[in-house]
């Protein structure tokens, strides 16, 4: 079921809500401790799927590019710009429900992870990248609910509808692509996303600040290229 990895992700983050409500505070070392831990199970997620890759060059020049153009498009910082608005427009007054709320959501849907694992699930029902964020945001949850309440539960829902539409128009699109080309699309697609989850791991473990969303355009780079291979 292509759906499945939002779902459970929307479930994640209700079940980490509820345990956070339970634990009420969460010490500084335990978060530190439990984000690396996330990093490292990134990091060896994202070496997997890098290594699944039938040309090197192709993706680092598609990450590269990608990388380019995300920079000069200032994705990320579009990204962080957006959330800090939201931000300002719906948890001002110190309202905890609305501040938890904002922020959870925030944290869920901006990112490369969720797009790139949405796009998986409707393209080839591979749902593994939104299983592993999933993972991610539940442990993301208790520590939230944790010091903002219950408004951090209800992030689920605009989690869920975001992914999922992402899903269901990547679905439709895959029915217009030849499957030769869709095949080689797919693992190579994953191979990039790979170096990009990489990335997000050794974010989470204070390694390096590597701006992920800026490469998010090295995956149009990707599938441009890997069109042009196929018609010529």
């Amino acid at each position: 079921m292509m759906f499945m990895g939002s779902i459970v992700n929307g479930l994640t983050i209700i079940g980490g809500g509820l345990l956070g409500l339970i634990l009420h505070s969460i010490s500084d070392h335990a978060k530190d401790t439990v984000t690396k831990s996330l990093g490292l199970g990134t990091f060896a997620l994202g070496i997997q799927m890098a290594l699944q890759t039938k040309s090197f060059i192709v993706m680092v020049i598609s990450l590269c590019l990608g990388g380019l153009i995300g920079e000069w498009l200032h994705i990320e910082d579009g990204m962080n710009h957006l959330g800090l608005m939201l931000e300002q427009r719906f948890a001002r007054g110190n309202q905890h429900f609305a501040e938890g709320f904002v922020t959870a959501t925030l944290i869920a849907v901006i990112g490369a992870m969720g797009i790139l694992g949405a796009i998986q699930a409707g393209v080839s029902g591979d749902n593994t990248t939104l299983y592993t964020k999933s993972v991610m945001d539940g442990f993301m949850a208790i520590m939230l609910t944790a010091s903002l309440g219950v408004g951090v539960i209800f992030s689920a829902l605009p989690v869920i509808i975001y992914q999922g539409t992402i899903t269901l128009f990547a679905s439709f699109l895959v029915q217009f692509v030849p499957k030769a080309l869709m095949t080689n699309a797919l693992r190579e697609i994953g191979a990039v996303g790979g170096l990009m989850i990489l990335g997000i791991g050794l974010n989470l473990m204070g390694i390096t600040k590597i701006r992920i969303s800026n490469l998010l355009p090295g995956l149009l780079v990707l599938v441009a290229i890997l069109t042009g291979q196929y018609f010529l």
